[in-house]
């Protein structure tokens, strides 16, 4: 794939690509000639009602049970100061660089489609503090999604007006009006309505729906591998994958899925070994045999999600926003109901998937169920451990997986003097999603080395060419069976290998691109 050098902020929806390439890969950022002339329209907008008798909302009054006061004109530049400065109330550990670049870039995109009303120098504020990689100071704590994420959103637009506090692109901690200074840009000095333009948006649980969904592609195929490895070391069948079988259930996903493991299982040698009619084994255990139904659900899941987020890409979220016509009216589009329920909804999927895989794990561990190989892989058996305390680590992983996936959608917490007396807690649902893919990855990458470990101790019978790659790719880095070694570190040399895309990459120089 191409690799991007510029992501164009316009009018229409930014690309879930867009998102990853600036949050996770730094890629600079431009806003185009449309979407500055439509950000000029909406001020020109909002500085009419300005100047009107009569009191609108976040333009001349205060805001959420306080918008009953109507301020003079003199004090409605601290009223916006106060405003970012007020809410900008995180505490807890810093979020990461690149949930709040997503952030900051998905507020930008609103600010571009000129339904806000904020001044052209405003938007172009965000784009220079992206390009200069500037990442401004987010706490874990603060946000209920309603009215969107308002917490983590004043800490950016706070930074944008020269205060608080910055990481630069080496991880220092700077003062934010040092730092942007240091990158010759200017603090913004904030006008009517542009305070709430700033911090009404669902921008924080957005962008870390974006980097899950471009994460869980990955640990899908991902999935499908492990699993593949599994079914192969295990002496199990690949003739429940088969196509025709998977067209009697028409879930997509399932039939990818098994697609995938038909491609990484072909030419397998130790498969082979036992197709015959003298074979046994009528039916592996659901953990091998369901693999694509499980793993084809959490894509099918994922897929919904994905709808919800093109959707939700396309939006312009503010309150009150400013219409093409050039009214100026309230709504509640900011509440972060529908990106909250498919953040929980892929919780569950992400511990599902680490649960089979864990199950199928365990069994390469059992005398009684791995047909011939020594307990727990180990070497010499009572003396030596092997990869017993592993599968501990995984099914440690698995257990905190399934607290995870208690949704956080279902919880409100009334604020604001009852004004906000029902909210979406979408960000704490993106939150642990995040916690719970690091899970995932985890789980899998020891599912990986336990297989790699098990398809070496089946020789001479020799493995897929696709799996063979999976396990040369981990031999760079980590021994084949032997006596027991600090296990730790190999473990997290295959964290790495799936986080990075090493595993898949290898399986697909071998069966092209898996789906």
């Amino acid at each position: 794939m191409e690799e991007q050098n510029e992501v164009i902020v316009g009018v229409g929806p930014l690309r879930p690509a867009d998102v990853v390439a600036v949050a996770r890969h730094g890629v600079r950022v431009r806003i185009d000639d449309q979407a500055l002339e439509e950000i000029a329209k909406s001020r020109a907008a909002i500085e009419a009602l300005a100047h009107a008798d009569t009191p609108h909302y976040g333009v001349s009054t205060g805001f959420g049970a306080l918008a009953t006061r109507h301020i003079a004109p003199e004090l409605r530049a601290q009223l916006q100061r106060s405003l970012v400065r007020s809410h900008a109330a995180g505490s807890g550990p810093e979020v990461e660089t690149e949930v709040v670049r997503a952030l900051a870039l998905l507020r930008l995109s609103t600010l571009a489609t000129g339904r806000t009303g904020v001044k052209v120098e405003t938007a172009q504020a965000y784009a220079g503090l992206l390009n200069a990689k500037l990442t401004p100071v987010v706490h874990e704590y603060g946000s209920l999604g309603c009215s969107g994420d308002l917490a983590p959103l004043a800490h950016v637009a706070l930074a944008v007006m020269g205060e608080g506090f910055v990481r630069d692109a080496e991880g220092n901690l700077l003062d934010a009006g040092d730092a942007l200074r240091r990158h010759g840009l200017t603090p913004v000095v904030l006008a009517e309505k542009e305070g709430l333009a700033l911090i009404n948006g669902t921008d924080g649980m957005l962008g870390m729906l974006v980097l899950a969904l471009a994460d869980l592609d990955r640990l899908a195929k991902t999935a499908d591998l492990a699993a593949a490895m599994s079914v192969e070391a295990q002496l199990g069948t690949d003739r429940v994958f088969a196509d025709d079988l998977q067209a009697l259930r028409p879930h997509p996903g399932q039939r990818s899925a098994a697609a995938n493991l038909r491609a990484i299982l072909a030419g397998s040698a130790i498969v082979a070994s036992h197709r015959g009619p003298e074979c046994n084994r009528v039916q592996d255990a659901y953990s091998l045999r369901c693999s694509p139904q499980v793993h084809g659900a959490a894509r099918d899941t994922a897929a919904h999600a994905a709808t919800v987020a093109d959707r939700e890409l396309a939006a312009a979220i503010d309150n009150p926003v400013v219409l093409p016509d050039g009214r100026v009216e309230s709504n509640g589009n900011f509440h972060g109901a529908p990106v909250g329920y498919v953040l929980d909804f892929l919780a569950i999927a992400v511990a599902d998937l680490a649960g089979i895989s864990e199950r199928r794990t365990d069994r390469f561990l059992d005398v009684a169920r791995n047909h011939g190989l020594n307990a727990f892989l180990a070497d010499d058996p009572g003396v030596d451990s092997g990869h017993m305390i592993a599968q501990y680590t995984q099914a440690a992983i698995v257990s905190e997986l399934k607290r995870l996936a208690v949704p956080a959608s279902v919880d409100s917490i009334p604020s604001s003097a009852m004004q906000e007396d029902h909210v979406s807690m979408g960000w704490s649902a993106a939150r642990k999603l995040r916690r719970a893919i690091d899970g995932l990855q985890r789980v899998l990458a020891i599912e990986i080395l336990t297989a790699a470990r098990a398809l070496d101790l089946r020789a001479p019978l020799t493995p897929a060419p696709a799996t063979a790659a999976v396990r040369d790719a981990l031999r760079e880095y980590v021994d084949g069976p032997g006596t027991d070694r600090h296990l730790a570190p190999e473990i997290e040399h295959s964290v790495r290998l799936v986080a990075d895309g090493t595993y898949l990459f290898a399986a697909e120089a071998v069966t092209g691109p898996l789906s």
